[in-house]
């Protein structure tokens, strides 16, 4: 596991906690901050996914 896989985790989790404190708010921007941290957390995960399979195809 890289390092882009655990900061997307933990932007995906960042975002989680914003969209429910908009939600119980009624903060309609903070929710949709926090979708979108959301989305940026799980394209930075996919990332690192990636990379990893590159790196075990490469060392075997």
């Amino acid at each position: 596991m890289n390092k882009d896989r655990i900061e997307g985790s933990f932007e995906q989790a960042k975002g989680k906690v914003k969209e429910v404190a908009g939600k119980a708010t009624g903060d309609a921007k903070l929710e949709g901050e926090g979708k979108a941290q959301q989305v940026a957390g799980k394209v930075q995960n996919a990332v690192g996914g990636v990379k990893d399979s590159v790196k075990e195809a490469l060392d075997h």
